[in-house]
């Protein structure tokens, strides 16, 4: 039986998702037939927030996205829940304490998907002394990063021993290292949080949300206020090709397309506006063998007045360092991770340890763009992109196009009650009975019930996965992961490693198809797995025989889809060769012929 979830060859049968309510067919022909209270462009995490905020405060909601969920900035980030601490270096207290307090609430509502991270800051000097002040400015901003909020998470910062750095991060300089600081923040897969949010709002809420279906043009009632937009789906669905227009009808449209802001607004308005300066951050994956971490890390960059993270991936054994922040310039829809930049963050991490890293060690890379609004209240536009505000802006048009702009992800909740506050304004009278104050401080997200049940002992035996792979999976999938396993039934091939070297199994790429809307290669390896920004020549080599998995349950030809994964495999290398990398190499992935990740022998139990 062939999903209806996604694109697919007209003419081809289509069976049964595993909730319609999640189907981008049934999304398609809803939005097309229904009047929505709220429309939302874009399918980030902003966008997504906004669509639960407003369903579950029982407002007729819409989403659509142009391309797969969390295409843009949103799969892009650091993937870290945090206050920023340099954030208090720019005395901007207010954003640190909210994100702060946003953090906690990412916790408590997802902890499958965001968990706690400590960060090691290590404390460099000369002959085994520590510049006093440089120990004095640090212990001050952590006392006050814990004052600010970040206590909620249960542990304060300490300092810590040159011994005790060197045993979360063994390589360090011992010339130079003195001491450390250990604090806590939080980390999350970034795109996997924006899809639980579009799918809480459409599963549990009864938001319509459609992915490849881009806005060609905002419609205008008789007085010139926007009720709606000229949608065009990008992908064959039965009954209607690609390409052909639907019209969506809503009371109120929102503008929450990140860096893309201002071409949705330059269809409501008579000039293209320029609020936004892109700011493009970068990052790259070596094997964790290679700079071995058990814990993120603050890096200094020398000359610079910044810092890059080092950070562990939460399951396998990669690592990824970042990230930059400048100015960019050319296309919105393609920021390049350059020869520079992975010059720039390996130089600054060759300036702390004892084992030099290459550009030949990077297994993946990934380039994104943060949306910083240039004009924020109380804050002078900055010649640095890195000194620029976080804060976010809603502003509303004259013709009532509601647009929410910067900020970041950890407060991207507060951005969308803001957005949805405005939006109720613009409604009025015409707002649904009951339509009040926001729900989603203490909204728990999809899959975040069930959690000790899993936990339990024996539940991995029972499931047929070892200990491992089943906490991988909890922390991917949550309280749905038995839902997940399930459709390897009878299939114990589907337990197999989707790439070798990553513990992700292939029965993975099966639900974001049926039940995520995965309707390409590269949404499973790009967004729903994340192999391609791990192990990005692995995961081109493991395209074919993902897109022979699929091929049937999108309802497309073998050829066609053949076709999609070779340039997914051709794209990923000339990603690799853009970054001044050998698309041939695995960066040492592979140390002594021992796989540094999981493999497809040994998940069955």
């Amino acid at each position: 039986m062939v999903p209806r979830g996604c694109g697919r060859l007209r003419g081809v049968p289509a069976a049964t998702s595993l909730d319609e309510r999640f189907d981008r067919r049934r999304s398609l022909e809803r939005l097309g037939s229904e009047h929505f209270d709220l429309l939302v462009v874009g399918g980030g995490i902003t966008g997504c927030g906004v669509a639960l905020d407003a369903a579950s405060r029982g407002l007729s909601t819409a989403l659509v996205e142009r391309h797969d969920f969390a295409s843009g900035t949103s799969s892009k980030s650091s993937k870290m829940v945090h206050g920023g601490l340099r954030y208090l270096q720019q005395h901007d207290f207010r954003l640190v304490y909210e994100s702060l307090h946003e953090r906690q609430r990412l916790l408590d509502n997802a902890p499958h998907l965001v968990t706690p991270l400590p960060f090691l800051i290590p404390l460099f000097g000369r002959a085994g002394v520590v510049s006093k002040q440089v120990a004095r400015a640090y212990s001050t901003a952590l006392w006050l990063y814990d004052f600010t909020g970040g206590l909620r998470i249960g542990k304060r910062h300490r300092r810590i021993s040159k011994a005790e750095a060197l045993s979360h991060l063994p390589t360090l300089r011992t010339d130079a290292l003195v001491a450390g600081f250990l604090y806590y923040d939080a980390r999350a897969d970034d795109a996997r949080l924006t899809l639980t949010l579009a799918r809480t709002a459409a599963l549990d809420h009864g938001a319509v949300v459609a992915n490849y279906a881009g806005v060609s043009a905002l419609l205008h009632d008789s007085g010139g206020r926007v009720c709606g937009a000229r949608v065009a789906p990008a992908l064959d669905v039965p009954g209607a090709a690609a390409g052909e227009e639907i019209e969506v009808r809503a009371s109120v449209v929102v503008n929450a397309t990140g860096v893309w802001a201002d071409d949705v607004r330059a269809l409501d308005e008579a000039a293209h506006p320029h609020s936004i300066r892109p700011a493009k951050g970068i990052h790259v994956t070596l094997p964790r063998w290679r700079l071995p971490a058990d814990v993120a890390a603050v890096v200094p960059v020398a000359g610079d007045r910044r810092s890059i993270f080092v950070v562990p991936w939460p399951d396998g054994d990669d690592v990824y360092i970042g990230t930059t922040d400048t100015e960019w310039d050319g296309p919105l829809d393609d920021p390049a991770c350059l020869p520079e930049d992975v010059d720039y963050v390996i130089d600054a991490v060759n300036q702390v340890v004892t084992e030099p890293l290459d550009r030949g060690h990077v297994t993946g890379v990934w380039a994104g763009l943060r949306p910083l609004a240039v004009a924020v209240r109380g804050h002078q536009l900055s010649a640095r992109t890195a000194d620029m505000s976080r804060r976010h802006t809603v502003r509303v048009s004259e013709h009532d196009l509601v647009t929410v702009t910067g900020g970041k992800l950890t407060t991207y909740r507060q951005m969308a009650q803001d957005a949805v506050d405005a939006a109720l304004a613009r409604l009025g009278r015409r707002a649904p009975a009951g339509a009040g104050a926001s729900r989603t401080r203490q909204l728990r997200l999809r899959g975040s019930d069930g959690l000790e049940a899993l936990r339990q002992p024996g539940t991995a035996q029972a499931l047929g996965v070892d200990e491992a792979t089943l906490g991988a999976l909890v922390a991917r999938h949550g309280g749905e992961t038995p839902a997940v396993l399930a459709l390897a039934e009878g299939r114990p091939e589907l337990l197999g490693a989707l790439v070798p070297g990553l513990p992700q199994l292939k029965v993975e790429a099966l639900w974001a198809t049926r039940a995520e809307m995965a309707c390409t290669v590269d949404d499973v390896l790009s967004r729903r797995t994340r192999a391609l920004l791990r192990r990005a020549q692995a995961a081109a080599s493991a395209a074919p025989e993902i897109g022979r998995l699929l091929c049937t349950e999108w309802g497309r030809s073998a050829e066609a889809v053949a076709a999609e994964a070779a340039a997914l495999a051709a794209g990923a290398r000339r990603q690799l060769e853009r970054a001044g990398l050998d698309p041939g190499a695995d960066g040492g992935a592979v140390a002594d012929g021992v796989s540094s990740g999981g493999t497809s022998e040994g998940r069955a139990g």
